[in-house]
């Protein structure tokens, strides 16, 4: 029998006992769960919608029990100083690692540019700026907004805060040593996996410090039922170590072999990561900011069971047309279309919240990014599906358009998320609102005109490279001459986006400067923020 059709045949059967699954689990699917969807809400809450000013967090909601109130504040107050360390870490891997990449982006279209040492040549700032993002910018804001959320979603206060701090440390030295390593020359060769294995422990050891918190925090727990968003962020936690060790055991993984790791680990840590972390954000604020539960708890639970289930072979689509089992490659396509059932899940779901309160987005910077966020998870999910066909990867393979279907991802969804979340939790951290309001402004339409004008270029100039690829007739440099004009698109692109990121950790420092946090001395003004 053809190995696809039992593949098919095989996915088909897994997907319909899934449902049964799920469906025996949770009935009625598109109705909504009081019980669980309103745990996130104190009483008097429902209906009310949430502000990014300070004050907010502790504003008594109609018929609010005093109790609670009190309980919020002592879980705010807990997770002050590790949020703070994170998110404040990652603020400044978001301005390093955007400077790399526009020098990258212009080297491309003026490759003499910078080129007196060998640090800035392109191969290796291109690296350090993959380098910067993938472990610097991402992860750290994810965390930070994780490590605030938790004891919110338990009720309760963060048990192990300083481990978090401690692992946020090593995780830093881990970030600058493997920066340096490779502005030095030394990688390990391999996309998304190029710091040595040496360094790397210390992302491994300060990742599992970050995550103990949770741990102790879930045994401390005043909540009968788990949120969705803690099964997010407990199996980003969970399988982000299990990712990494697994893909930098050093002698284990040699030729083709090796190039499937990487892959299985490029793509991994993007959908089993970054992404459950995104959802997890996006299921806490979206429906806190308008005060109205999530349309359908049991949508998000569908989502999150096809999520774990599907994803974990999709990153082989990378190689096809290389020496690997065709086998392989075909159930990495499969995959890759099965992950439409999750996305839909939560874009439904996300819209049907959504409805009849859209008026919010006049009002609130928080909504604004998370649902542009949300609405960019939704198109990089289904472009990386089609994308996977081998009909369509034969035209956007080698190309820039998966570039630009990476930065979909990546920025438009996980960076867009993370500003929305950093722009309501950061108020509540340092107990003092966002001085300038106006920079807010700036900060998106700078990024999202950016973002627009990156991702159009990129996807234009990389189909039309793509094209050229396939054709025996024309020469490779013709498939490089005609990307130059997108090129240059992607840089203006990038210089709007780097502004806004500019205007974004400027605000976050006349925040900082303003609630004093960084001259408190005092025991008191400490343990008020830690």
């Amino acid at each position: 029998m053809n190995p696809t059709g039992i593949l098919l045949a095989t996915f088909i059967l897994s997907i319909t006992g899934l449902f049964a699954f799920i469906w025996s689990l949770r009935k009625g699917l598109f109705d909504p769960d009081p019980a669980a969807a309103k745990v996130i809400f104190m009483a008097g809450e429902i209906g009310q919608r949430d502000s990014e000013a300070a004050s907010a967090s502790s504003a008594p909601a109609q018929a609010a029990d005093p109790a609670e109130l009190d309980a919020r504040e002592r879980a705010d107050r807990s997770s002050a100083l590790p949020a703070f360390v994170l998110i404040g870490s990652a603020v400044l891997w978001l301005i390093v690692a955007s400077l790399a990449g526009l020098i990258s982006s212009y080297k491309l279209h003026s490759p003499d540019f910078l080129t007196d040492y060998a640090w800035l040549t392109f191969g290796r700032l291109r690296t350090m700026h993959l380098n910067a993002v993938a472990y610097g910018w991402a992860p750290l804001g994810l965390l930070g907004l994780a490590t605030w959320m938790l004891p919110r979603l338990l009720r309760t206060t963060l048990v192990g805060g300083r481990l978090a701090v401690l692992g946020a440390g090593l995780w830093n030295a881990g970030l600058i040593a493997g920066l340096g390593a490779l502005a030095n020359g030394t990688s390990a060769g391999m996309e998304w996996l190029e710091i040595p294995w040496q360094i790397g422990i210390l992302f491994a050891v300060g990742g599992m410090l970050i995550g103990m918190p949770m741990v102790y925090t879930l045994q401390q727990r005043r909540v009968h039922h788990l949120y969705v968003s803690v099964w997010y962020i407990g199996a980003a936690l969970f399988w982000f170590p299990v990712l990494y060790i697994v893909a930098k055991i050093p002698g284990v993984h040699f030729g083709v072999e090796q190039a499937t790791m990487n892959w299985w680990f490029g793509h991994n840590v993007l959908g089993l990561f970054y992404t459950p972390l995104s959802i997890a954000s996006v299921y806490y604020f979206l429906p806190k900011v308008i005060g109205r539960p999530v349309q359908s708890y049991n949508l998000s639970l569908l989502g999150f069971w096809t999520l774990a289930f599907f994803y974990g072979q999709v990153g082989a689509h990378h190689l096809i047309g290389g020496p690997i089992p065709e086998w392989l490659i075909t159930l990495s396509i499969v995959q890759s279309v099965m992950m439409i059932i999750p996305v839909v899940a939560f874009s439904l779901n996300q819209h049907l919240t959504m409805k009849g309160q859209f008026g919010a987005l006049r009002t609130s910077p928080t909504l604004r990014f998370i649902l542009v966020g949300a609405v960019m998870y939704t198109l990089a999910s289904l472009q990386g599906s089609l994308e996977a066909l081998r009909s369509l990867n034969a035209v956007t393979h080698f190309t820039h358009f998966t570039v630009a279907h990476a930065h979909l991802g990546m920025y438009g969804f996980v960076t867009m998320v993370i500003f929305g979340g950093v722009y309501f939790a950061l108020p509540r951290v340092l107990g003092i609102d966002w001085p300038r309001p106006a920079l807010i402004g700036w900060h998106f339409w700078l990024v999202c005109g950016g973002f627009a004008i990156y991702l159009l270029t990129l996807s234009i100039g990389g189909i039309l490279q793509g094209l050229i690829l396939l054709d025996p007739a024309r020469p490779f440099i013709d498939s490089v001459v005609v990307t130059m004009p997108w090129l240059v698109g992607r840089s203006i692109g990038g210089a709007l986006m780097t502004l806004g990121h500019l205007t974004f950790a400027w605000h976050v420092v006349l925040m900082v400067a303003r609630s004093g946090i960084l001259s408190r001395t005092d025991n008191a003004s400490l343990q008020a923020v830690a």
